[in-house]
């Protein structure tokens, strides 16, 4: 019994000699159910300064959580103080420390919003930029495991706020750059263009500038060569690229950027010719004609200009070459009909040279995916040339298939991989 009733003692005192462990308050209010509040989750009450001594103390301590809490009091309480933007300026950087990067870039912009005289206001500009730039890359923005809102959103909207409250700073451009590639990251192509061609008007001098100008030709490049083909993209496309070269001759990506050229060209000659066999072998020849002319003006030279030309040579030997010109427009009809019905009749009777050109569907698109690597984002003066891609052969669908809708926007394809 006795060694029973000293184990009791000898357990008692060891008790009193532990640390104390956290213990809860409960808090009473007038009016209100009595509510318990967590260890290090009391009020924190007093002065601007006392706070501040509050939140160094925890600091050193360790506390992380409370000395963000004593800082974010100071801020509420004593908005006017002297001290208050540099408590604002160490919660948010303590909340980025631990990782609440939304709650940290919010306090960084209420930094710049508030305080714009405070020392710490280009330091805050930084930190906004890195943050957008943690969700750019993939952070998904989570509570309890579950997904809330897309992380570009978040990066779009933290750009955003450094292009708005810091319009000349250092950080401006490469984020209003980091917005379009946010939105070409989410297939928002229009809104894509946009932000990079912001980017090239309100910041030509800058390095990023040279990347903006290339995405720009680079999505509708994409558009172009993916979905729908649709010959506006690639027009867009051959702009973007030559406003690149033109500004940006010396740049490394310049030798991709005339590789793209060629593509587009050669792309552009083969639909055109596509085009007027297609034509040709319905015996619509006055649109055959036209399109076999298109090849011979879009790439001189090329093997698919050598076969129009022996083509065109072939039909007017047969038809004449009245009978291959394109048909009157409608206002003069009336007036020249018996000129125009001598046309139709040429040659032989087998041949139907006048039918309308929009009679007979177009060919299908052609199917080939391949494209060439998208512009790197590195700054312009250490990115490595790119390497280049030659032109996709020759396309071997169908002449008589029928044409698919075409879209003028680059949204009808995907966006280039980052």
């Amino acid at each position: 019994m006795q060694f029973v009733i000293r184990v009791f003692l000898v357990l008692a005192g060891a008790l009193f000699l532990l640390p104390e462990p956290g213990v809860g308050s409960v808090v009473f209010q007038p009016g209100k159910k009595a509510k318990f509040v967590a260890p290090g989750e009391e009020e924190i009450s007093g002065n601007a300064a006392e706070l501040f001594q509050i939140g160094q103390t925890a600091e050193k301590e360790g506390n992380i959580k409370r000395a963000i809490k004593a800082y974010k009091s100071l801020v509420k309480r004593h908005p006017k103080d002297a001290l208050a933007p540099s408590a604002l300026y160490r919660s948010a950087q303590l909340q980025e420390q631990v990782h609440n990067y939304t709650p940290a870039a919010e306090a960084f912009l209420q930094l710049v919003e508030r305080y714009p005289s405070s020392p710490n206001f280009e330091p805050a500009i930084e930190a906004q930029f890195r943050i957008g730039e943690i969700y750019l890359n993939g952070k998904k923005l989570k509570v309890l495991g579950i997904p809330i809102a897309s992380a570009l959103d978040r990066a779009v909207t933290i750009f955003a706020n450094v292009v708005r409250t810091a319009p000349y700073g250092k950080y401006t451009a490469r984020a209003q750059f980091d917005i379009g590639l946010a939105r070409e990251k989410q297939g928002a192509n229009d809104a894509a263009l946009q932000a990079y061609q912001a980017v090239v008007d309100k910041f030509p001098n800058e390095p990023i500038a040279v990347d903006a100008q290339y995405q720009i030709g680079y999505i509708w490049f994409t558009a172009s060569q993916t979905g729908t083909k649709d010959a506006a993209a690639a027009s867009n496309a051959k702009t973007g690229f030559q406003d690149f070269l033109f500004h940006y001759p010396k740049s490394e990506k310049a030798a991709q950027a005339r590789a793209n050229l060629d593509i587009l060209e050669h792309k552009q000659t083969a639909s055109s010719y596509k085009v007027a066999k297609f034509y040709d072998k319905q015996k619509y020849y006055r649109a055959a004609v036209i399109y076999y002319n298109e090849v011979i003006r879009q790439q001189p030279g090329s093997e698919e200009s050598n076969e129009a030309k022996k083509r065109i040579d072939q039909l007017r030997a047969k038809f004449g070459e009245a009978a291959l010109q394109p048909a009157l427009p409608v206002a003069q009809g009336g007036k020249k009909k018996g000129e125009a019905h001598g046309a139709r009749t040429a040659g032989t009777g087998s041949a139907k040279p006048g039918a309308a050109n929009n009679e007979a569907p177009l060919p299908a698109p052609e199917t080939d995916s391949s494209l060439p690597p998208p512009a790197s984002l590195a700054p312009d003066t250490t990115t490595a040339p790119e390497p280049l891609l030659p032109p996709p052969g020759t396309s071997t669908s169908s002449d008589t298939s029928p044409p698919a809708d075409a879209s003028a926007s680059p949204e009808a394809s995907a966006s280039p991989a980052p």
